[in-house]
């Protein structure tokens, strides 16, 4: 399966992301910002994509949530390309019968097994270029 996402530069480090379905992203690194960095966004596509998995998992298992949230920290390399080095996603939640044994449970089956922002950021991706 392919996904697709065209990216325009609207001046300075500013970046319009627009996917298949037409939803727009903004993707800021401006000096004034007024959206998220490449490096928060791809935090966030994490946070979010272990979110989904997490909330689906303890709904499945009769236990589901009444809050959640993620809160998920990068540290970056000092040299570059500054990639990430460690990340560290911390699944906050709560609702009638939620353990933190379930929890860690649903947290780990989608870090392992089901978020697949996560396999990509533990795999090796081919990546190709092309200049037109």
């Amino acid at each position: 399966m392919k996904k697709t996402l065209h990216v325009t530069w609207l001046g300075e480090q500013r970046y319009l992301g627009v996917s298949e379905s037409g939803h727009q992203l903004l993707i800021d690194n401006s000096p004034v910002k007024i959206g998220v960095s490449p490096m928060e966004a791809l935090l966030g596509a994490l946070a979010t994509c272990t979110a989904y998995d997490v909330v689906e998992i303890m709904k499945k298992r009769r236990t589901p949530l009444s809050a959640y949230r993620i809160e998920v920290e990068g540290e970056r390399a000092e040299a570059d390309p500054k990639r990430y080095t460690t990340i560290t996603v911390r699944h906050i939640a709560s609702g009638e019968g939620i353990t933190q044994d379930a929890l860690e449970k649903a947290a780990h089956l989608s870090h392992e097994k089901y978020c697949s922002v996560a396999a990509s950021l533990n795999s090796e991706i081919k990546l190709e270029t092309s200049v037109e």
